[in-house]
């Protein structure tokens, strides 16, 4: 005996176009709140000074010594043993590279006299020392 018959059944359909909707609204809602992981800034208090020298030239390399942690080439950190190291890779890729010195008014005196000799060891020209204009 059957009660029931038997019939055929469809089989379901996915709407792809729905799906793709859906799938693009989320997407565009991650992308509005989801905030991009910033770098934090290097900051250095630079001294004073009332008669400041013209900026860093295209070919300066930057370090930055700041007040406490790890100093900076550019904007990689590097320690006291291998600048020298990097120094010197720059002046062999760039022989007309300078070297601008950003130190933090309450840096070790130490550390900037480090680099200089790292610097001169590299055979790399320090061309200035960066300050801020006095008021």
């Amino acid at each position: 005996m059957q009660f029931i018959g038997h019939r055929r059944r469809s089989t379901p359909t996915v709407i792809i176009m729905s799906l793709i909707d859906v799938l693009l609204v989320v997407l565009i809602f991650l992308m509005v709140t989801t905030a991009p992981k910033r770098l934090p800034a290097i900051s250095v208090r630079l001294p004073d000074s009332r008669q400041p020298k013209p900026g860093a030239t295209e070919n300066a390399l930057v370090v930055t010594i700041p007040k406490q942690g790890p100093m900076y080439l550019n904007s990689d950190p590097v320690t006291m043993d291998n600048l020298q190291q990097k120094l010197a890779e720059a002046v062999r890729i760039n022989p007309q590279a300078t070297l601008t010195i950003r130190a933090d008014t309450e840096s070790v005196l130490g550390q900037y006299v480090k680099v200089v000799e790292a610097a001169i060891a590299a055979h790399i020209p320090v061309s200035s020392l960066a300050v801020k204009p006095a008021k």
